[in-house]
């Protein structure tokens, strides 16, 4: 163990890099995809297991 102090630099802050923004109308299409989607999967999950899981 030696007693000398040893200076260092701190690390340099690197720059953040800018959010990357979405345009307004991608932004409503991928809005409406996804709504759409999900009808489509509900649509789908019903049509396939819905109608057997009912009970008579």
């Amino acid at each position: 163990m030696s007693n000398v102090i040893k200076f260092e630099r701190p690390p340099e802050e690197k720059p953040s890099k800018p959010k990357t923004t979405v345009s307004p109308s991608s932004r409503k299409f991928l809005i409406w995809a996804g709504i759409l989607g999900a009808f489509v999967l509900a649509w789908g999950y019903f049509t396939l297991f819905g109608g057997a899981a009912v009970p008579a």
